[in-house]
């Protein structure tokens, strides 16, 4: 397969599949003429890596995952572990949205929204400090 059919059937952009030839996680055969040639283990690689991606894991959880992957004697607490992590990173990200979410529709509550200058808004940006 050229790299257009490949990136169709695996769901990427072309750019992505050459970026991760680039960084190794995937070694298409070159013809002759030096185009890539993708087998179609390599397509199941570049759909794997889209989903992994797409539930946010890193490019090293990827390679990591990947390599897991490709090895039958693995044991499946390594790849928890690592969608355990993952997953606290996560929730941490989420707790941390939902503590700025609270902030800001404290805020806007607090503001009258009308035609004075006096805002709670401007004052808490003004004031605000990073910990």
């Amino acid at each position: 397969m050229n790299i257009g059919e490949v990136a169709k059937k695996a769901g990427l952009p072309p750019k992505t599949i050459r970026y991760y030839e680039d960084i190794g996680l995937i070694k298409p055969l070159r013809d002759a003429n030096g185009y890539r040639s993708f087998r179609d283990s390599d397509m199941h690689k570049l759909a794997f890596l889209g989903r992994s991606r797409a539930l946010g894991f890193t490019i090293e959880d990827c390679r990591n995952l990947l390599a897991l992957w490709d090895d039958k004697d693995r044991a499946s607490a390594d790849v928890r572990a690592i969608a355990k992590e993952h997953l606290a990173q996560i929730e941490s990200k989420i707790a941390d949205l939902a503590a700025i979410r609270d902030t800001l529709s404290h805020l806007v509550r607090e503001c009258a929204g009308d035609g004075r200058p006096d805002c709670p808004i401007i004052k808490k940006l003004e004031n605000f400090s990073i910990k």
